[in-house]
Order: structure tokens, then sequence, then C-alpha cells
């Protein structure tokens, strides 16, 4: 008997772990841009985005030496 109450609860329980059935949909248009972007503008863009995602890694590599000698002197 309790494998049958078992199975009900399963059953009630599953509509609300599954969530709303409400979809949502994005508003994806196919119209043209209002500006276009010129080639200097895209060559600034991905400059500066290149430099933010590369910077501050080639950063550490080049101060990498420095970084080792500091953890050296704090355990000591």
């Amino acid at each position: 008997m309790s494998g049958f109450l078992r199975g009900i609860a399963r059953v009630r329980a599953a509509p609300v772990l599954r969530g709303s059935t409400i979809t949502q949909r994005a508003n994806i248009t196919t119209r043209p841009a209002k500006d276009k972007i010129g080639p200097v503008e895209t060559v600034i863009g991905l400059t500066i985005f290149s430099f933010t995602i590369l910077g501050p890694s080639g950063w550490i590599l080049s101060n990498l030496e420095n970084y080792k000698k500091k953890g050296t002197a704090e355990s000591e």
C-alpha cells in the first residue's frame, strides 16, 4: 500500500518539479542595423577587446618571477 501512495505522490509532485509550462520566446528581428560600423571602428573595438582579455594575463606572465619570489619570502 505504501508503494501505491508513493506513486501517487510522485505523479502529483511531477508538475510542480517541472515548473511552468509557459514558454518564452525571444524577440529576434532580421532587419539590417540602424548604423553601419566601418572597418576603423571594427579594428578599434577588436583591439580594445584583445587588450582587455590579454592584458592582465600578459602582465602576470611577464611578472611571474616576481610573484614566485613574493611567495617564497612570505613562507620563510
